[in-house]
């Protein structure tokens, strides 16, 4: 179920100061607990075992998918993790958060990092989403570039390439990406293309690797190569965890995905969603639980919001339909969700707003 409501969003919330503790009393808790340790007996108490031995050989590290806005990132994230935890779209720049799909393997934990695309920004949350880019790539131990095998290499592949040129110490590929678009002799072409980009632009690429998601070439190769560029180490992450994202996390980029298809072309960029309440209703049978989700869909000036709820309501209630069967998907529970849509004005280039909605 979708609802619609008005939202004033001239307020920000702010600290209470009660809260806050003055030297004392912090000085008080330390002398407690000094009392305590001495108190304390340890003796006799033996240090506590590993609690998992990985297997020699076994590898684990992180690998960051980029590229330009719309070159399959999230798609290859998905395919290779075996589930849906990224959104995906016909628009470009959907995604905004840093995510992490696990893919668990009998020897090797592969940890993929989704990030948004990097491009030319024109607003503040454009200039935030590049420096989050940009801090990935120092932190992963390989950075995979995505060339979307029916799109001509461009400008924007030479600017991303370039500034991934200034990160030093991490090992880059090239994933010819949507192959199952073009014929082979095109194929051939753009990884042609691919590779004089590498000499443009100094870059060595460790391995040049076409892939298909949707189709599924080659993911399998392509996930054995990343694993091979990893380091020696143990899991990261407890065996079945498919991402780190929050529940929330997920729930809200459903939404906004579903939300996403079939508008304007401009409003994408003027959408942003943000899950306040989720929990299981009380009083529920436990073989029939039901997840309760309260989420604002908020955009940018009244025009948007028209659009977004639509005549009667109709585009709205479509919105959390297909926002609702996506969440019960990916968590296994019916679910309840009731959708508003808000006004944040010219929430893109607002620090105020951008710190209000999680950016």
């Amino acid at each position: 179920m979708a609802d619609e409501h008005e939202h004033d969003e001239d307020q920000e919330p702010t600290g209470d100061p009660g809260d806050e503790l003055d030297d004392d009393e912090l000085d008080d808790d330390e002398l407690d607990d000094d009392e305590l340790d001495d108190d304390f007996d340890l003796s006799g108490v033996a240090p506590a075992g590993a609690f998992y031995q990985a297997p020699e050989g076994f590898r684990s590290g992180f690998a960051s998918f980029v590229g330009r806005p719309n070159a399959g990132k999230s798609t290859l994230t998905n395919a290779l993790v075996g589930q849906k935890i990224v959104i995906t779209s016909s628009k470009p720049q959907t995604t905004r958060n840093v995510v992490r799909g696990i893919v668990h393997r009998t020897d090797a934990q592969l940890i993929l990092v989704d990030t948004p695309g990097l491009h030319r920004p024109r607003t503040l949350l454009g200039e935030r989403l590049n420096d989050l880019v940009r801090t990935t790539w120092a932190e992963v131990d390989v950075v995979a570039v995505c060339f979307p095998a029916n799109e001509k290499i461009g400008p924007g592949d030479r600017f991303l390439v370039t500034e991934l040129a200034k990160v030093r110490r991490t090992t880059r590929i090239a994933v010819a990406t949507k192959t199952d678009l073009v014929t082979p002799e095109q194929l051939a072409n753009h990884l042609m293309d691919i590779a004089a980009l590498g000499e443009e632009t100094s870059t060595e690429w460790a391995e040049v690797v076409p892939v298909s998601a949707v189709a599924g070439d080659q993911v399998g190769l392509l996930a054995d190569l990343l694993v091979g560029l990893m380091p020696e180490g143990p899991p990261l992450y407890p065996d079945g965890d498919l991402t780190d994202a929050p529940e929330e996390a997920l729930a809200a980029d459903l939404i906004r995905e579903a939300a996403l298809e079939g508008v304007r072309d401009e409003l994408p960029h003027s959408i942003a969603v943000v899950v306040e309440e989720m929990g299981l209703r009380e009083g529920r049978p436990d073989d029939k639980p039901l997840l309760d989700i309260v989420a604002n869909l908020y955009v940018e000036r009244d025009s948007q919001k028209g659009i977004m709820i639509g005549h009667k309501g109709s585009r709205l209630r479509s919105v959390g339909t297909a926002a609702r069967k996506q969440i019960e998907a990916l968590l296994g529970t019916p679910v309840y969700l009731d959708l508003q849509v808000k006004i944040a004005k010219d929430w893109q280039r607002d620090p105020r707003q951008l710190r209000k909605l999680g950016f």
